[in-house]
């Protein structure tokens, strides 16, 4: 058992109502009167946990069901809630993105907690709607099953556009529907006058006695950009969308105005103790220092903490370096390439050719090199990409690895993905298994017919014909995202073969 961390956990009654953007604004509003707060996002995703780091200043940590057992979910949200040295990166790709101590002071609060660096309250953003999962008679993979794992409050974002009374109707369907998730309060978002919030708050408190705790008006300012994965990346907004600090002004200013603070506060007070397992994943297992380069800009910034977590605690180094700034890869021992958006910066990874030639180098000299997604698309020969005007763009990549990446135009996979290594690489050993997901919309195109695959696909897509896992020397690239919860040995077998390679190159 644990001191308790108060905690709320953001839903809603479906996709689109919100949340995502409420979160943001609770978050920073809490950050603003002198709270530490420690940042959770449902299921895996990149983007959204990227705004809620750069908000609070602390690393936000995925918490998925299908993917992570109840004990890993437990141990993330502790060691994340519990961290006493909270890690912060720059936020200028421009820059060394060395990595920097940040101080969390403890202010005078409404709390009990405010230890250096310990969580006063942790914001979780659930995912779709409250019980999207996996299966149709299961809460496998929702939202609704963090919520129960973590006993935490839930407080539902309602889009109530056009409906006041049924907006009870909505609420008590979902108060109903599994008694072991606690509902305890309401967020009303997309009212449009004060009348509309009048009749709403009446009619849910009235016949479901859970209290309305925040009424956001009709706003299209409250919105950012969007593409086909998400919202555009934070790094990336805040660089080139003019209006960025504007918008998440307008967002906190609409959860001031219109949210009860003191009562969401309330709310994350009331959540239990919990059990958390003595054995951690994080726990310090060094065998020998290497540094690991992992590649992190405005383009290069899909990664899951809990990864870089995983790879410290293994005996790594990180180093952070730029593809798009940078002149080549530093002195490091391995390289980490992960996802991102490459088609909007393909023209600038093309141009910086003393990079290319670099990753290149190191790959044919056999250092560890592992690409996931866009770093995969990255270290392929080249890039093809059809504009949503038709354009055909073409550019060249690393060629560390055969084919070439396709973009435009074709389907959009977002997936779990099941697998098994079926020979030795850097990152899995034959017959290892584990679970990711797949997360893109590319496909890779002219690989020789007699290459081979290091990866079998047993639920997902893969490159090709239930296959992944490109190998040449010691570079592999995939489409599937990995996470250290899923395939636990991930960040053991990398470090190894960073060692080896240091081992054999530089000397113990």
């Amino acid at each position: 058992m644990i001191k308790t961390i108060p905690r709320i956990l953001i839903s809603a009654d479906r996709s689109s109502s919100g949340k995502t953007t409420l979160s943001m604004g609770i978050m920073a509003v809490l950050k603003d009167m002198g709270y530490t707060v420690q940042p959770f996002k449902v299921a895996l995703d990149y983007i959204d946990p990227e705004y809620h780091s750069d908000i609070t200043g602390r690393k936000c940590r995925n918490l998925d069901g299908y993917l992570m057992s109840e004990e890993q979910i437990l141990d993330i949200f502790n060691h994340a809630c519990l961290e006493t040295n909270p890690e912060t990166d720059s936020t200028d790709p421009k820059t060394n993105l060395k990595t920097e101590n940040e101080e969390h002071e403890n202010k005078d609060k409404n709390t009990s907690q405010g230890i250096h660096g310990i969580a006063d309250i942790a914001v979780i953003e659930g995912v779709r709607g409250l019980f999207e999962g996996l299966e149709a008679t299961s809460d496998i993979g929702s939202t609704a099953q963090i919520s129960k794992i973590l006993k935490c409050p839930v407080i539902l974002v309602i889009n109530a556009r056009s409906m006041t009374r049924s907006c009870a109707a909505l609420v008590s369907g979902f108060k109903n529907f599994d008694e072991d998730v606690e509902i305890a309060g309401v967020i009303l978002n997309n009212i449009g006058s004060k009348k509309h919030a009048e009749k709403a708050i009446e009619a849910i408190e009235t016949y479901t006695k859970i209290p309305v705790v925040g009424v956001v008006r009709r706003n299209p300012e409250l919105s950012f950009s969007m593409r086909e994965l998400g919202l555009v990346p934070v790094a990336e907004g805040r660089h080139r969308t003019s209006d960025f600090e504007q918008k998440m002004e307008y967002i906190k200013k609409s959860v001031l105005e219109g949210g009860d603070i003191q009562k969401i506060i309330e709310i994350g007070n009331s959540a239990q103790p919990l059990d958390i397992p003595k054995k951690s994943m994080f726990s310090q297992k060094s065998k020998g220092k290497v540094r690991i380069g992992i590649a992190k800009d405005d383009l290069f910034n899909f990664y899951y903490e809990n990864n870089i977590d995983l790879l410290k605690s293994k005996g790594a180094e990180i180093v952070y370096f730029s593809p798009l700034y940078d002149e080549k890869v530093p002195d490091v021992d391995a390289v980490y390439i992960g996802g991102g958006n490459i088609e909007f910066f393909a023209e600038e990874l093309e141009k910086n050719v003393s990079m290319r030639k670099s990753i290149k180098s190191n790959s044919d000299l056999g250092m560890p090199i592992f690409g996931e997604s866009g770093g995969f698309n990255y270290l392929t020969e080249k890039l093809i990409y059809k504009d949503p005007n038709g354009k055909i763009n073409e550019y060249d990549m690393v060629s560390a690895l055969p084919g070439k990446t396709y973009i435009g135009g074709l389907k959009r996979i977002v997936t779990y993905t099941n697998a098994i290594f079926t020979k030795d690489t850097i990152i899995g050993k034959k017959g290892e298994e584990f679970k990711a997901h797949e997360f893109h919309y590319t496909e890779i195109k002219d690989i020789p017919d007699d290459y081979d695959f290091a990866v079998n696909v047993t639920r997902g897509f893969g490159i090709k014909d239930s296959k992944d896992g490109l190998i040449r020397n010691n570079t592999i690239g995939t489409l599937i995202h990995f996470h250290g919860a899923g395939f636990i040995n991930w960040a053991e077998n990398l470090v190894n073969s960073a060692l080896k390679y240091k081992e054999k190159n530089k000397g113990s």
